[in-house]
This record gives structure tokens, C-alpha cells and sequence, in this order.
């Protein structure tokens, strides 16, 4: 009899964590999915944690069980890293700020801005109220103090502050003090049709 191996094996075919995420994902204890596929708790933990690994009618049980494809098991996740110096710096028509791109740009689920105004300078979203194509609009306050405008009341926001809104409704935002600001976007779908600055 062929001992279980209790090392991981090679992390490329390690599925492990990934049928464990789509059994807590569909809030199903491993007793349930022991149940529902016919097989026994202790076998699903050492496959969960890839000390071993499932035979082909196993695993196809298993993916029936938990409603996912036996492929999304193997694929390479779609991974883009963007790192801070290579951020593109883009144009979206606000006055004193420097503005990156952090979200690849082909990314059209979301897109993620930073917009940055330096100590000492009055800048912001522009004089005009503007919309945005976007369902979500999300705006976190890294560091500094800002007011967001709309058509009849403003909203002063601090370091920490987070807002959501709907992108469609008309606002414009600026600097409150001499600090400058930082502050990240979240735009859900992507909506950035600004001007590129510097190569992507």
C-alpha cells in the first residue's frame, strides 16, 4: 500500500485551497460536501490542505458538488501587478493634481485612481460639478482633508474618510487646509477616458 504523502506536492497542481475556497464561498461545511460527494471528511481535509491529491472521478464528484468546472481548478490566475513608480500618470481634467492610473488599463470591471495634491496647493476636481459613467463611485482619504460638492450640500472628509456613491450623480471635490491630500478612487465599471500623460 502506497503511503499518503503529508508534504504539499508541486504548487502548480496544488487545487487544494482552490476547492476549499469554492466550498466556504458556498458556506458548506466539509461535512456537507463529505455527504453530498461520498466521501469521507478526513480524505477531504488532506485533499483541502493537498497532502493528497483526488482521483480524476473524485474530483469530477467533487466539482459537481460544488458547481465549478474541473479546468478553473488548473488555471493561472489573471494577475497584473502595477507597481507605484511605473503607475501611468493621466489627465482627468482636475486642476493641481497628479493623477495614476493603478488598475491595468485594459481592466474594464474596475478601475482604481490615486489622486495626490501636493502640501501648500489648492487643488481638486475642477470648478464644474461632473458625472461619471460608473454605477460606483468610491473615494478613500489616505492623508489630508477634503470636501466633496454636490449641487446643494457638501461633505468635509478627514484622513480615514470613506465615500460611495452612484459615479452619475453630479460632484466635484478640493482640498480643505494647506496639507495637500491623498486619496484613492474605486470606479466600478471603469470609466477613465482621460488623456494618458506618460506610456503605459
Amino acid at each position: 500500500m502506497r503511503a499518503i504523502p503529508v508534504e504539499p506536492r508541486d504548487s502548480a497542481s496544488a487545487i487544494g485551497a482552490r476547492l476549499r475556497a469554492a466550498r466556504t464561498a458556498q458556506q458548506m461545511t466539509i461535512e456537507q460536501l463529505a455527504h453530498a460527494s461520498g466521501l469521507t471528511k478526513g480524505f477531504l481535509s488532506r485533499v483541502e490542505r493537498d497532502q493528497t491529491s483526488p482521483s480524476v472521478s473524485n474530483l469530477v464528484s467533487l466539482c459537481d458538488v460544488l458547481n465549478i468546472s474541473v479546468g478553473t481548478l488548473f488555471t493561472e490566475p489573471d494577475l497584473v501587478f502595477v507597481a507605484a513608480d511605473d503607475a501611468p500618470e493621466i489627465d482627468l481634467g482636475g486642476t493641481a493634481v497628479d493623477e495614476r492610473l493603478l488598475s491595468p488599463r485594459r481592466e474594464s470591471r474596475i478601475q482604481v485612481i490615486r489622486s495626490r495634491v501636493r502640501a501648500g496647493e489648492s487643488g481638486g476636481g475642477g470648478n464644474e460639478l461632473y458625472a461619471l459613467n460608473a454605477e460606483i463611485d468610491f473615494l478613500h482619504v489616505v492623508a489630508g482633508s477634503v470636501r466633496v460638492l454636490f449641487a446643494n450640500n457638501a461633505l468635509t472628509m478627514a484622513a480615514g474618510d470613506s465615500l460611495t456613491l452612484d459615479g452619475r450623480e453630479p460632484h466635484s471635490w478640493e482640498v480643505v487646509g494647506d496639507d495637500g491630500c491623498d486619496l484613492i478612487w474605486v470606479l466600478a465599471p471603469a470609466t477613465w477616458a482621460g488623456q494618458a500623460l506618460s506610456p503605459p
